[in-house]
């Protein structure tokens, strides 16, 4: 029998039938038939999906200069693992599917299985694709298509799973950039309040960060995530 599909976007993006559920848009996250460009999110039961491009500098750019300095201060020194682009998060406590902008997972999570590497489709050894359970850190760069989701939605939901923090980041506007570094208190985010200089804390990391920016040229910004790490 011909597979049914509910959804067809521009003649290559099919969504099948039984996504509506964990475990059917697990199945098809899994698949060969899910789509390799695109952010396709599940959300208690919704499935969004952002086809549009990625703007240069109000969000590639941000998230470059905070993955390179995760890196440096994270993995090159074996604290953990730091991820982004196309590394999926699940939580089936959540009900939640979804492809941060960047992740982070200590070693001390990895090492309790808190947060656990997962194969999917791929069963060769020590071959994953998925991060499972909650994260040290989850961060968010907001676009003008995923306004609601960043500031609304994902953040109750990344409570929900229980991942210990989350960062909120907005350079769309040509004025002052948003940071929001947020921390869950039971089961919801707490904003820790920047100080006057623009520095907030970040429990997990033990330190205080903010970002900067620059011009370089028209158009162009350059991004710095500066960082104060407690001893």
């Amino acid at each position: 029998m011909a597979r049914r599909h509910a959804v067809i976007f521009e003649d290559d993006l099919r969504i099948p039938e039984d996504v509506h559920t964990f475990e059917g848009f697990e199945r098809w996250a899994e698949s060969d038939e899910f789509p390799e460009t695109g952010r396709i999110d599940f959300l208690a039961g919704d499935v969004e999906v952002d086809l549009s491009p990625e703007d240069l500098y109000a969000h590639g750019a941000v998230k470059t200069a905070i993955t390179a300095t995760f890196h440096s201060l994270i993995a090159a020194k074996d604290r953990g693992d730091v991820f982004t682009d196309r590394t999926r998060l699940t939580s089936r406590f959540a009900d939640l599917s979804v492809e941060p902008d960047v992740l982070v997972v200590l070693q001390d999570s990895l090492e309790t299985g808190r947060a656990r590497p997962t194969s999917g489709s791929d069963r060769r050894p020590n071959r994953f694709s998925a991060i499972e359970g909650a994260p040290d850190l989850v961060v968010e760069i907001v676009s003008d298509s995923s306004v609601s989701k960043d500031t609304k939605r994902l953040p109750l939901l990344y409570a929900r799973a229980g991942v210990p923090e989350l960062w909120i980041v907005d350079a769309r506007g040509e004025g002052d950039l948003r940071f929001d570094i947020y921390t869950l208190r039971g089961i919801e985010y707490v904003l820790a309040e920047p100080d006057t200089e623009g520095w907030s804390r970040s429990p997990r990391l033990g330190g205080s960060f903010r970002i900067t920016r620059r011009y370089t040229r028209p158009f162009s910004w350059r991004y710095t995530l500066e960082h104060r790490i407690e001893p």
